[in-house]
């Protein structure tokens, strides 16, 4: 069964007020943006409580996948997907958008052919590892492991 709001939210960090996410953009309830860069908070005086961000966050996670299956190098992947895998590619568009998980091409080409340990290898082996490395090595595990080990007591 997908874990990936429970996995989202830990990656994220879940604030029900709107907070600036590292890039500057307005954001709430665990990386939702919702507004331009720069934005004062000010703008926005509302709370979002976890169980409403939860079924916010899932309708965004469902559109990235109908998204995703418009690139056959992700689909291929997919097809390849235990639960815990799928999660994983959702967590990475929903991060990266679905554009910057289709750039991971030797990542997905050796999903789609089930060798998960070189996509594993290939994930650390990327400026995203660089940037977000923490959340990079609990997505390269779990992509190893096909399982969702590494979140126990996370999530």
């Amino acid at each position: 069964m997908s874990q990936i709001i429970q996995i989202l939210n830990f990656e994220e960090g879940y604030k029900e007020k709107p907070y600036l996410d590292t890039l500057g953009y307005p954001t709430v309830a665990g990386g939702i943006k919702i507004g331009p860069q720069g934005a004062s908070l000010a703008n926005y005086t509302f709370s979002v409580p976890k169980q409403v961000g939860d079924v916010w966050k899932l309708a965004l996670v469902n559109s990235k996948i109908s998204e995703m299956k418009t690139y056959p190098v992700i689909v291929a992947a997919m097809a390849q997907c235990n639960p815990a895998r799928m999660d994983i590619l959702e967590s990475m568009a929903y991060q990266l958008g679905v554009v910057g998980l289709s750039k991971f091409n030797k990542t997905l080409i050796f999903i789609s052919n089930a060798d998960f340990i070189s996509a594993s290898s290939e994930m650390l082996n990327s400026a995203w590892a660089k940037q977000t490395p923490s959340r990079a090595r609990r997505h390269a595990d779990v992509m190893r492991t096909g399982s969702y080990d590494i979140y126990k007591g996370l999530i």
